[in-house]
């Protein structure tokens, strides 16, 4: 019998989807409204594209093993590839972190170049068909609203007829615009509960041409001084396949300006001096790029009483993460594994797969929003364990200057390799409160 499944949205989490998809029906569309076919640069649809985006090491992982070979391939190609505790300098609070190895990889692609190719791999699917150029209009349902039956579509030029995607399954990877919520509501399912942090953040991106007069990066991927309390300015410096580039970060009102001069002012005020001196003559390739970020939002679709059948949704239209961060793509990652193991099963069913969802959300969400949350005058609820872990990780982060293991603890918990849990076990914990055994560990370990 056939079976059709409908995927709105044709970026990384839309097209992840589609590939874990192919396996179980007979035919998937991927609808998106931009042309998707060669598009190696940022979208209209993605306003972030035009920012430094960070593939973490568990999306990496994953990559690879839903695309064998993947990784190879972008090395092929040019793209940097290193240790994500060697090749990357993290600063916090204008200190770095030692560096230490973690045999984790880090990607340095680019969003534009990573979609292109994770969606190319996903083109040569018999199977999976791109509608790019489409426009999504709604769903359709059956005549008692608890099943959904498909998607009306239509193309973008005026006087196009809309048509129906009459679907088996369709999932939303329409990201932070997601339109599910009003939806589900106007089929008269209850609100989506949402769980806001409201940090305004601003990024403002610009590239240089290589090679630099001054390069502290080298054989490298980045330096990384990033935003805290103490120091609210943050930054990534990247080398990229054929540029160099600065994403600046302000928030709670502070914008990094889109106009050159104010660019450089920005940037000369990093903890960092090394970056200023840097670009201060480089030639840049074009005008930096604005993006604002009020808010950080969770939908909470495991919460609710009812849901239709034959509806999911998955990447930024489930949870909408700081991109400071980087773990966009990574989640989503990890959510089409989520997505895999419930076709594995049999049809997935809406509320167990967004309770397993909101297991996997739960711990990047916490060391994101709990982060945001440290800064005074970030709206949102703090609860004791994110009071609890805003006093104890700068702890961490401060021994990590000169305890190597501090540092690998702390970025396989970043990376989304380990849990959070991983940075309070006994042996981490000892190294961060006892400093007089973290020194002598060190002495050991030196002999």
């Amino acid at each position: 019998m056939e079976r059709h499944a409908v995927v709105l949205g044709g970026s990384i989490a839309g097209s992840l989807a589609a590939k874990v998809l192919s396996g179980h029906y007979s035919r998937v569309t991927v609808a998106d409204r931009d042309e998707l076919t060669g598009a190696t640069g940022p979208r209209h649809a993605i306003p972030q594209g035009h920012h430094i985006h960070a593939l973490l090491a568990r999306g990496q992982q994953i990559l690879d093993e839903l695309f064998p070979g993947f990784t190879a391939g972008l090395v092929a190609e040019g793209v940097p590839i290193g240790d994500f505790g060697t090749s990357l300098s993290w600063y916090f609070n204008g200190r770095m972190i030692r560096k230490e190895e973690t045999g984790l990889i880090c990607v340095a692609a680019g969003r534009p170049l990573l979609e292109d190719r994770v969606r190319r791999r996903v083109m040569e699917l018999p199977n999976v068909t791109y509608r790019e150029g489409t426009d999504i209009r709604g769903l359709t349902a059956s005549p008692d609203r608890t099943q959904i039956t498909g998607v009306r579509v239509q193309g973008p030029d005026p006087g196009t007829q809309e048509e129906v995607l009459e679907a088996d399954l369709v999932v939303d990877a329409t990201g932070r615009g997601s339109r599910t919520p009003r939806w589900l509501a106007e089929l008269g399912y209850p609100q989506v509960p949402e769980e806001r942090v409201g940090m305004d953040l601003t990024y403002t991106t610009c590239d240089f041409r290589p090679p630099l007069p001054f390069d502290p990066i080298g054989s490298d991927i980045a330096l990384i001084p990033v935003a805290t309390p103490a120091m609210r300015r943050g930054a990534i410096f990247a080398r990229l396949p054929d540029r160099y580039a600065i994403s600046l970060t302000g928030i709670l009102g502070d914008r990094p300006p889109a106009d050159y001069g104010g660019f450089l002012d920005y940037v000369r005020t990093l903890p960092v001096p090394e970056i200023y001196k840097a670009v201060q003559d480089a030639e840049p390739l074009g005008e930096p790029h604005t993006f604002r970020f009020p808010a950080s939002i969770r939908r909470r679709y495991e919460r609710l009483s009812r849901l239709p059948a034959g509806l999911l949704v998955i990447g930024d239209a489930a949870c909408v993460f700081n991109p400071v961060y980087g773990q966009g793509m990574t989640v989503a990652a990890i959510e089409a594994l989520v997505l895999s193991r419930h076709l594995a099963a049999g049809r997935p069913e809406a509320g167990p797969y967004f309770r397993d969802l909101a297991k996997v959300i739960d711990a990047p969400w916490d060391m994101s929003a709990g982060s945001d949350l440290g800064f005074a005058g970030v709206q949102g609820r703090r609860t004791l364990k994110t009071r609890m872990g805003n006093l104890y990780i700068p702890r961490l982060l401060t021994a990590a200057v000169t305890d190597g293991e501090l540092s690998r603890s702390f970025l396989r918990a970043a990376g989304l390799v380990d849990p959070p849990q991983a940075l309070m076990r006994p042996s981490v914990m000892s190294r961060v409160l006892l400093p007089t055994n973290r020194g002598q560990r060190g002495k050991r370990e030196e002999v």
